[in-house]
């Protein structure tokens, strides 16, 4: 009986041993890869040699485990005497959900691809052109381009949990955490740091700047570059009773009727915005707080002046009792032709199956018309001239995080919590804790999901020091850079803004 419990004991300790080998063995992670080749590039009148670092950094829990794999590009310039006083500038997308692929193909990227730049027809399918990015600032600093959390090459690997990473507050201290890898591992302590993000990598960045003043290894940032700023989203969610809605979206509005020639016409559209601006402090807010206690007579003068600025008919403004959400703006502005406008740029149009839905149906026109060739020319850029070769596919975006995307602002079991996602104290607070950081905020006209006006109304409140802040406005939609003109422009700007000390 003793031999057969001893030979059960040792059964029972190898089938346990067995099952935990088998549990590491699913847990275990394999070296992270690095994709390194040398280029070279003429920015700023300047050619500039660099090395493209493209690389997986895991990111580790308290107890030292890797539980992310986080993918970036680095372009680094090659022979800098004194890499402490070479700027580097880390870039993200937003979503979130979003790779960095628009930021780095669109816009900063050694190579571009090109797209359609008036809106006036989508990319269709291949081929693509690639060409060099001569607008690049490269000259300046230093590129990180990094790829959150299921996005990319990016994903949780042993022990990590995508809870972890798909939260607000979550998601801002991971970039906090590589930004602070990236800068020990290259010895770039020393050198002035800069980010740029984009729409919810704005919101993202303003995380991050907060999230880098804490953890032991307080690191402090030169500069904010925010493109169509996301800090204060009551300002940029079109929905029923957001009264915060109505007001940011009507200039935004008037420019998109401005451009399809339903409004304005005769004036610049410079003029017209302001025009439709001083309108809505000193008129449509007090209009919209009266509500129901205005009379016939009020209500008529109000919607015949939105009329004349969104170019819509003052019977259907009446019918939407003088609050027309944004889609139905997309939907009805250009319905005599059946065609429904874009939400990232309302200069894009896409023709509707069902004219009668209560907002274009088949997605967002300037999003579906170019998102194959920035996917295909990305992918073709990795493979052809960065030589990268993954074992999985690139995500330039996941939907499958924004419905697991934990938009608490405040810590689990706190209880009540805002209504909208509001970043925007958080930055004034870093701001006034860093003196030395400045932030520059880019939006474009015709950005009908994160409104112009909303940048000037966010920025206005919340302790905002406005010297510390500079404004840029273009004749363009959420991603100014489709439009050539704006790449232009906004390389310039962000070229003065990383000049000035």
């Amino acid at each position: 009986m003793g031999k057969l419990y001893t030979l059960f004991a040792y059964i029972l300790f190898s089938l346990t041993l067995s099952a935990q080998q088998t549990d590491n063995d699913s847990l275990s992670v394999p070296e992270p890869k690095s994709f390194i080749s040398n280029h070279q590039i003429t920015n700023g009148g300047k050619l500039i040699k660099y090395k493209a670092i493209a690389s997986e950094t895991y990111l580790k829990n308290k107890s030292g485990e890797p539980v992310a794999s986080i993918w970036s590009i680095a372009y680094v310039q090659n022979g800098t005497e004194d890499p402490s006083k070479r700027p580097v500038t880390f870039i993200f997308n937003g979503g979130p959900g979003s790779a960095s692929v628009w930021l780095q193909m669109g816009m900063f990227g050694p190579q571009l691809v090109k797209v359609d730049s008036d809106a006036a027809k989508d990319d269709g399918a291949a081929p693509y052109t690639l060409v060099e990015n001569t607008n690049g600032i490269m000259d300046l600093t230093d590129l990180v381009f990094i790829d959150p959390v299921g996005t990319g090459f990016s994903k949780v690997i042993g022990k990590g949990k995508v809870e972890d990473f798909w939260g607000l507050t979550e998601d801002a201290n991971s970039i906090a955490q590589f930004m602070r890898q990236w800068v020990t591992e290259n010895n770039r302590w020393l050198s002035p740091k800069y980010i740029i993000g984009e729409s919810f990598g704005t919101t993202r960045a303003a995380g991050v700047a907060n999230a880098l003043e804490g953890n032991g290894q307080n690191m402090a940032l030169n500069g904010l570059i925010l493109i169509s700023q996301a800090l204060d989203y009551a300002g940029s969610t079109s929905v029923h009773d957001n009264i915060t809605s109505y007001l940011t979206y009507l200039p935004s509005m008037a420019a998109t009727a401005w451009y399809h020639k339903k409004a304005g016409q005769g004036k610049s559209l410079e003029s017209f915005i302001e025009e439709c601006r001083d309108y809505t402090y000193n008129s449509y807010a007090s209009a919209l707080y009266k509500g129901s206690l205005l009379t016939d007579a009020e209500k008529n003068e109000v919607a015949e002046k939105l009329s004349y600025f969104i170019g819509l008919d003052k019977e259907y403004i009446l019918k939407s009792n003088l609050r027309v959400l944004m889609p139905r703006f997309q939907k009805q502005l250009l319905a005599e032709k059946g065609v429904a406008l874009g939400r990232l740029d309302g200069r894009y149009m896409g023709n509707e199956v069902d004219e009668l839905t209560d907002g274009p149906h088949l997605g967002d026109p300037s999003s579906y018309q170019i998102s194959s060739a920035y996917t295909a020319s990305l992918n073709h850029y990795y493979a052809s001239v960065l030589g990268i070769k993954m074992d999985r596919p690139y995500l330039t975006s996941n939907g499958e995080i924004y419905g697991k995307w934990n938009w608490k602002p405040v810590p689990k079991g706190s209880g009540w919590e805002p209504s909208y996602v509001n970043v925007t104290r958080k930055l004034s607070e870093t701001m006034r804790r860093n003196t030395g950081m400045k932030v520059m905020v880019a939006s474009g006209y015709y950005d009908l999901i994160c409104p112009f006006f909303d940048a000037e109304y966010t920025f206005s409140r919340n302790g905002i020091e406005q010297d510390k802040i500079q404004m840029y406005y273009y004749e363009a939609g959420h991603m100014m850079y489709t439009h050539e003109p704006d790449l232009v422009k906004l390389a310039q700007d962000v070229r003065g803004f990383l000049s000035k000390k």
